[in-house]
């Protein structure tokens, strides 16, 4: 465990909402560039805590109940959403950032809200956003679930008759920016203005990045059993699966069936946590952070051991090759990026076929307004709208 000298480290509580001490380089709500709208302070809750409350009890936050990851939303009840993924990912980060002593109430914050742009069908429906959205608009800025992500906490959600949007804080909106390219970053400003200068964000910000892939790489192998898309057997090729697996069937031999993949996912997600805390105290000392300033200009700090990065890694392959190129989920994709073309196509060429409220004259308006109408949909909801549209007989 790695020890800090007291000119190193300041366990200093920033106010009465932190439920920990915070770090000196950790992310302080006094510090906070403040939201897009000035608002008097909430005398029983800090910056960041009203943020992860807003983003809670948004419409978008709602909608990712009915959002998938790999599997369609109709195909079975007990595989993971949007939403229990956005949970996972949050207990994870919070986790991190208890031990690492960071802001909790921020890094909940970002995890919460770092989906919520995200299309219906996963990953296959983003990219058939992103190809339309191409095509029609002259400037190829294309789709961005991060950037969309914003432009609802931002725009989007109506909720305050003050302002538009969910008003979070400056360090809340660029958290969630987890990617971004220059081109869209230019149109952004201050918001994105570290993917201009080459700066990193806040550790609080990847904390929750990296627990996103911790959760989205365990829940999919408890999903892809429950599929029955891959197998117990095929995951003894894993050698971080295989590591922790060994381990349970020597304590536990008469352990059967479901309980032996919870375990070893169990185990699976404590190791990487560990290893990634201990691996990021390591590289916040070589790089002498003092200050939430040193983190901006460090290289990235929160990352696994190199061991464990290739264990990681090649969890991500099996996963790529075995999971997510299974011919059922790729049928699945090809009609998730067919239903989200059709749609997107034909409200661009009858713009009188969307809701009154999305109608818009000029083409530019007309093409945010599609993305805005297609991205907000769940995945019934999509398929039902299609089926209005495309099926004779409907």
């Amino acid at each position: 465990m790695l020890r800090f000298k007291s000119n190193e480290m300041a366990m200093i509580m920033t106010n009465s909402f932190c439920a920990h001490y915070l770090a000196l380089y950790a992310t302080k709500e006094s510090d906070s560039k403040g939201r897009l709208h000035i608002e008097p302070e909430d005398p029983a809750r800090g910056v960041f805590q009203r943020d992860r409350d807003r983003i809670t009890h948004s419409t978008a936050f709602r909608r990712l109940e009915y959002k998938t990851q790999v599997f369609v939303n109709h195909e079975g009840d007990l595989f993971r959403t949007r939403l229990t993924h956005t949970l996972e990912v949050s207990q994870i980060a919070r986790a991190i950032a208890r031990q690492l002593h960071l802001n909790e109430d921020l890094v909940e914050s970002i995890a919460l809200a770092h989906d919520l742009g995200h299309t219906p069908f996963g990953h296959a429906g983003q990219d058939a956003l992103n190809d339309c959205v191409k095509r029609y608009d002259s400037d190829g800025y294309g789709f961005e679930h991060n950037m969309h992500s914003l432009r609802i906490v931002d725009l989007l959600e109506e909720r305050y008759a003050d302002f538009p949007g969910l008003n979070l804080s400056f360090e809340t909106r660029a958290g969630i920016l987890k990617h971004c390219s220059r081109k869209n970053a230019q149109r952004l400003g201050d918001v994105a203005m570290r993917f201009l200068n080459d700066e990193r964000p806040s550790l609080e910000a990847q904390v929750a990045n990296v627990a996103d892939g911790i959760a989205y790489n365990n829940h999919d192998i408890d999903d892809g059993v429950r599929s029955g898309l891959i197998s117990l057997e095929q995951l003894q090729e894993v050698e971080l699966f295989k590591d922790h697996f060994d381990v349970v069937m020597k304590e536990h031999p008469n352990l059967k069936g479901r309980r032996i993949i919870s375990e070893t996912t169990r185990r699976m997600i404590n190791a990487l946590i560990v290893d990634l805390v201990e691996q990021t105290q390591k590289n916040i000392s070589n790089h002498a952070v003092q200050t939430a300033e040193d983190v901006i200009r460090a290289p990235f700090l929160v990352e696994f051991t190199p061991e464990m990065a290739r264990k990681e890694q090649e969890l991500r392959k099996f996963l790529m090759d075995n999971l997510y190129r299974h011919y059922k989920v790729l049928r699945m994709a090809y009609k998730a990026k067919t239903i989200i073309t059709e749609l997107f196509e034909v409200f661009m060429e009858e713009p009188r076929l969307l809701p009154p409220d999305y109608q818009k004259k000029g083409r530019d308006d007309l093409i945010l307004s599609v993305t805005d109408y297609v991205a907000g949909m769940t995945d019934r909801f999509a398929i039902k709208e299609h089926k209005k549209i495309f099926n004779v007989s409907n």
